[in-house]
């Protein structure tokens, strides 16, 4: 099909936009005046066409993608002046914003630790702090001592973030970055741990830079990027390098990069980088793009330090190798081919070999996710349907289940080589986020880490169910609300979904701020569509490339089902999703836009086929298809939800979020979204912009940011939901 369109076509819809005629005269009233509410600046029409293998395509709002252009800045300024003054002057959202202030104030968030050295590291937001802060005890019971504080570093109109950072084998350093408005862009600094403070040395570029120590600490193998930021080779290119504490990193060894190894070739989305383990003799060169899976190469960990490794290939992407764990002279590696929830297979260093590896821990119904290496054994992260489990491998070839307190989500396994058991992040929906330690006899206990919130979740309930594909697949979703909730159709109800990348994203997670939804009588839900890795490879492919409808058909499939059994009914139902999350409910409302009252995409991508101009786009092709194959044009044009919308339909309300210094879902995704949307909605309902000026993609956003924009979101929700009339 050719389409043809011009600026007459995108301007016909334009009575969908909202008016501050459209806005409720009780909120006009709230703002004291009907001026109060300044009017969303219509978006400039200046239409490029695009043809691609004989297709051509209308893009209106093509200009957005120029961040330097004169009118880009004044109309996101513009949009949030007028969502502000619509979202401030709702009722209910200062009451809101006090109870999700409550329940964030109250809880303690640890999102790592690390034992090193006989001391404990961990990065933590105490108790009603705004951010993040890296501390250390000398101890187990030990008192917290504070390393870094990126609040002590922020201003009034921006804040910094800790990124990433990891402690030294002997607990004598830690490197860490450090990144600015969640832009994630890390500077990388070295801290001496007994005084506190910054070697001299700092390194740019460094995000993601996962450092990898030696054993006698004193330096590190790190990857840094080498494109320019805000541009379309940012993440292309990367190269692994080597640091020695103390010296100039300009002279830093590059160790990986294309073209530099002979032997070694691979493509410019794949990023480098070199792995250590303690006592192993080894190094393990990785490359991997987007995929689960990654290239594998092994080469002595000394000529590796030196830049004169010769690295033999261990496994390609074909093997889905997706983990791996040097003991000694034995690499174990976790692998999905022939086995798409996992087998470890056993070989040796010095000569690997997959096909004639020993098979020490066949594929069974469960997903092995993750594996972690403990002088006890190596421990696996395990996947059912959404529920973690855990299991150890032990010394005598054994698998051991290990019993959980209670089915929730196990956000990470933090073990050490050269002790005994593990520590383990877990949480549940009503079961608040801590740090548990397993001993070798398989026995967990609270270590008090993270100090239970003072919320009373007695009046909640959270329960699970399976949601039936149209075909035949079961979905599982879960819903949390007050106890006491009748099925009479009327409830308001929101469901997310995310369904990407082969991440089990919607697992058990502390309800935390959410429930000051369900105060408000709400349903909260989250639904594990195809995409996500909650049944293995299987189910992510099920929902990648051109499967992907799959994954918003799930989730149309999950509302439908609620309407069925009358939790609630079109006109009190809303969906949402974040990041690639906004594919899912971006083409779930342009594909049923009767079926949802609200939609809440937050920093969405809504225009996948123009992934070529942001920084984060071509490293994206192996989930989605490379827009140069037809195949891959097909499958980008199948999921990109701004070229999906059409005149003169009854959309549901949306409110879209973006963060200026996105790294990874331009702004100019959810604009490009809010404008054609605002042009073509026939509904009258509002099509809101929300945008935060000293934030990203939300990764280093502070609590306060967190807070403003579930109270915004809340406060949205409820408005649509519970029947407003416009």
């Amino acid at each position: 099909m050719t389409m043809q369109s011009d600026r007459r076509q995108f301007l016909a819809g334009s009575a969908g936009a909202l008016s501050i005629a459209l806005i409720p005269a009780s909120l006009r009233a709230a703002a004291g005046a009907k001026d109060a509410v300044p009017a969303a600046p219509v978006a400039r029409i200046d239409v490029v066409h695009d043809t691609y293998f004989g297709e051509t395509l209308s893009d209106p709002y093509r200009w957005m993608e120029n961040s330097k252009d004169s009118e880009w800045l004044p109309f996101l300024k513009g949009q949030n002046e007028h969502t502000r003054a619509v979202l401030d002057a709702l009722p209910g959202r200062a009451a809101l914003l006090k109870r999700i202030e409550q329940l964030s104030g109250e809880s303690v968030a640890t999102s790592r630790v690390q034992r090193a050295g006989g001391m404990i590291f961990i990065q933590q937001r105490p108790l009603g702090a705004d951010n993040f802060k890296l501390f250390v005890r000398d101890s187990a019971n030990g008192a917290n001592r504070v390393l870094v504080d990126p609040t002590a570093m922020s201003t009034a109109k921006s804040h910094m973030s800790l990124d990433w950072w990891r402690a030294s084998p002997d607990g004598k350093y830690v490197v860490y970055g450090l990144s600015k408005d969640g832009s994630e862009d890390s500077l990388l600094h070295i801290l001496n741990v007994a005084d506190g403070r910054d070697f001299p040395e700092t390194i740019p570029n460094t995000e993601g830079a996962n450092p990898q120590w030696l054993d006698d600490s004193g330096g590190f193998f790190y990857t840094q990027l080498t494109g320019a930021v805000e541009t379309p080779e940012r993440y292309l290119d990367a190269q692994a390098r080597f640091h020695k504490l103390g010296t100039d990193p300009k002279s830093d060894l590059i160790l990986m990069k294309r073209g530099l190894v002979a032997g070694i070739e691979y493509d410019k989305i794949q990023v480098p980088s070199i792995h250590t383990s303690p006592g192993s003799r080894y190094a393990i060169l990785q490359l991997a793009d987007v995929r689960p899976e990654a290239r594998v190469f092994i080469a002595p960990l000394a000529d590796a330090v030196a830049g004169k490794a010769k690295w033999v290939p261990v496994a390609g992407f074909d093997d889905e190798v997706t983990d791996f764990e040097l003991d000694g002279n034995d690499l174990y590696l976790l692998v999905n081919k022939a086995s798409p929830r996992g087998r470890i297979v056993k070989t040796s260093a010095g000569a690997p070999s997959i096909a004639n590896g020993t098979v020490v821990v066949p594929q069974n119904a469960l997903v092995i996710e993750n594996t972690a290496r403990a002088r006890d054994g190596i421990y696996l992260k395990i996947m059912d349907g959404g529920i973690s489990r855990l299991q150890r491998l032990g010394k005598d070839g054994k698998v051991t289940d290990i019993a959980l307190p209670f089915d929730g989500t196990i956000g990470a396994v933090f073990a050490v080589p050269g002790e005994d058991g593990v520590l383990i992040s877990l949480q549940g929906w009503l079961n608040a986020a801590g740090i548990w330690s397993v001993d070798s006899a398989g026995r967990l206990t609270d270590t008090g880490i993270t100090p239970k919130p003072a919320i009373d979740v007695t009046a909640y309930e959270a329960k699970r169910f399976f949601a039936t594909a149209k075909d035949g697949v079961k979905i599982p979703y879960t819903l949390i609300y007050r106890k006491g909730m009748k099925q009479n159709g009327s409830n308001p109800t929101w469901i997310s979904a995310y369904g990407s990348y082969g991440l089990p994203a919607y697992t058990p997670t502390f309800a935390g701020r959410t429930l000051a939804l369900a105060d408000a009588g709400a349903i909260v839900g989250y639904a594990n569509v195809r995409g996500g890795g909650e049944y293995g490879r299987e189910w992510h492919k099920a929902g990648q490339l051109t499967n992907k409808p799959n994954t918003w058909r799930d989730l149309i499939a999950v509302c439908e089902e609620l309407v069925a059994k009358n939790y609630t009914s079109p006109a009190h139902l809303a969906i949402g999703g974040r990041s690639a999350g906004g594919i899912t409910v971006g083409r779930a409302m342009t594909e049923r836009p009767e079926l949802f009252a609200a939609v809440i995409d937050g920093v969405g991508w809504s225009n996948p086929l123009r992934y070529v101009v942001e920084q984060n786009g071509f490293g994206e092709e192996p989930e989605w298809g490379a827009i140069s194959d037809p195949a891959g044009y097909k499958a980008l044009k199948s999921i990109d939800s701004y070229q999906a919308v059409k005149d003169g339909t009854a959309y549901p309300a949306v409110l879209l979020t973006t963060g200026v210094t996105d790294p990874r879902v331009a702004p100019f995704h959810v604009a490009k979204m809010a404008a054609r949307l605002q042009v073509a909605s026939s509904s009258g309902k509002p099509i809101l912009l929300r945008v935060d000026y000293d934030a990203g993609h939300g990764i280093g956003s502070t609590r306060a940011q967190q807070d403003r924009e579930a109270a915004d979101t809340y406060a949205f929700l409820l408005w649509q939901l519970k029947g407003a009339k416009t």
